[in-house]
Formats: C-alpha cells, structure tokens, sequence
C-alpha cells in the first residue's frame, strides 16, 4: 500500500470551484480500481493550499490512474486553477 500526496496552492478567487469540483469526482477516484480511499485537507494558515491523499494498492494502480481518463479529465479542470505547480510524493507507512 502506498499514499499519495498532492500539494496544491490555488488562486483564492478558485478555491470554492476547486472545493466542488472534488467533491463531484471524490467518489469516483476513491471507487477507482486500486484506490482504497481520498481525503482533501486543507492548510490551517493559509486557505490557499490544499492537499489530496489516496491511498493505493501500489504504483501499478497509482500509475494506472495516473494515465486514466478521470485523471486527465480532472487534472484539466484543476490545473488552470493552480497559484502555484503542485507537487506530489508517494510514501509508504513504516
């Protein structure tokens, strides 16, 4: 099992089209095959800043998801939205 974590910075007039637009494909990246859940968390001080965290069956899934329609669809809509690049990391629990 492996976490994903996604930090993204937006601009402040996006963040509540941000804050819909996740919660319209929560359930379908939670659902997607590989993909035990995903929470979005937001920065205590400053409102901008948000991060995703999945949690996946393993690269092979997080990759697969990563090159799906639902990624890029999503990534689309996002990505314009965006103050700053995201960044990202997989982890594993130790």
């Amino acid at each position: 099992m492996i976490k994903r974590l996604v930090k993204m910075t937006f601009k402040a007039d996006k963040i509540e089209l941000f804050k819909n637009a996740f919660e319209e494909r929560r359930q379908l990246i939670g659902g997607f095959e590989g993909c035990s859940g995903v929470m979005l968390i937001q920065d205590i001080s400053d409102e901008r800043i948000f991060f995703t965290v999945s949690t996946w069956d393993g690269e092979a899934s997080l990759e697969q998801y990563r090159t799906s329609e639902l990624f890029q669809s999503t990534w689309a809509v996002v990505k314009p939205w965006f103050e700053a690049k995201a960044e990202a990391w997989s982890t594993l629990e130790v």
